[in-house]
């Protein structure tokens, strides 16, 4: 790997990447809807441009020898039409601009929420079969689209999917900083009995695993035509693990419960109301975010160890510690 592209590469996962990459020496550029300041002063060039645009990745991607797909169009709410353009299409037009420029690497972010039956899931491996009821957009584009990489595997274009779950640390845009603010407004409630555990991904770790998918890829090429699940290789109580993050902040900690089928309800509820009236913003609960708040969704990374020589190196308490103090450095 000597130039690599990064779609996506102004966000949180992406940014992370191409800092990586960049430190390794490796001439980097990165795919936006908009120039990225930080990025460009870290060495990395700019493609301004939209993934849904073919010609434009095709010019975009011409010269570089592997790369990471990021972008994508996430949340728990939103047009169909735009999740499938952006995460479907775009993804597409991702694997026809490798072909064109005869690039023989891909490494995808996917998400365990291809395999979110809306069960529990607890210590899954990768043989589990994809979903096919969603209940929202987002996790319905994602199957198509890593089915659509993993498919493309060939001996010109080798292909990977990982698949990191509840993505945090330090420059989190999505997930601290919603936990936070919904936090401090009193809007939390533990959905269910609080005993449910899910699996996160401490930011340093993720990068990780892109990177030794695509040296796995450059060598012995074991990961091509595979996915993998990465985590933090432990799941956490998920209750418990946001008021030990809101008592390192003097937040109040989350104590009110509220049920899992009053909370599916009212989310249902919430979606018809949206719908009706065309609101745009995300509805406070939804029945997919009523689920992955009471259920446990935690996965073996067994498969990324043996395979990939992925090993979570930040543990849980050091990446807290290191976002505590980059939440107080901020304020």
């Amino acid at each position: 790997m000597k130039k690599a592209i990064v779609t996506g590469g102004g966000g949180f996962v992406g940014k992370a990447i191409v800092r990586r990459l960049i430190e390794r020496g490796i001439d980097t550029a990165v795919v936006g809807r908009h120039r990225y300041p930080d990025v460009e002063n870290m060495g990395a060039h700019c493609f301004v441009g939209d993934i849904r645009d073919p010609q434009f990745l095709s010019s975009a991607f011409k010269g570089y020898d592997t790369v990471f797909h990021v972008a994508a169009k996430a949340g728990i709410w939103g047009d169909e039409k735009k999740y499938l353009s952006i995460n479907l299409n775009g993804t597409e037009n991702v694997l026809e601009a490798c072909r064109a420029n005869n690039i023989p690497r891909l490494i995808y972010t996917s998400t365990p929420s291809v395999v979110f039956n809306r069960n529990s899931l607890e210590n899954v491996d990768e043989s589990a079969p994809y979903a096919d009821s969603f209940l929202c957009h987002y996790a319905a584009s994602k199957v198509l689209a890593e089915k659509r990489v993993l498919a493309a595997n060939s001996t010109d274009l080798l292909t990977t999917a990982l698949r990191p779950h509840l993505v945090w640390g330090p420059g989190d845009n999505h997930l601290i900083p919603r936990l936070i603010e919904r936090g401090l407004k009193g809007q939390l409630r533990i959905v269910g009995n609080g005993r449910n555990r899910v699996d996160i991904s401490y930011i340093d770790n993720v990068v990780d695993a892109h990177l030794l998918a695509a040296d796995n890829l450059a060598t012995s090429a074991t990961a091509a035509g595979q996915a993998y699940f990465i985590s933090q290789g432990h799941a956490v109580n998920l209750w418990n693990w946001i008021n030990d993050l809101f008592k390192r902040l003097s937040i109040p900690p989350v104590k009110k419960q509220i049920g899992f089928k009053k909370a599916y309800y009212a989310g249902a509820f919430l979606e018809i109301v949206h719908t009706l009236f065309r609101l745009r913003e995300e509805p406070r609960m939804t029945r997919f975010l009523a689920e992955q708040l009471a259920k446990s969704h935690w996965f073996s990374i067994h498969k990324a160890y043996d395979q990939l020589g992925y090993s979570p190196r930040v543990t849980t308490e050091e990446g807290m510690i290191k976002v505590v103090e980059w939440i107080q450095g901020e304020t």
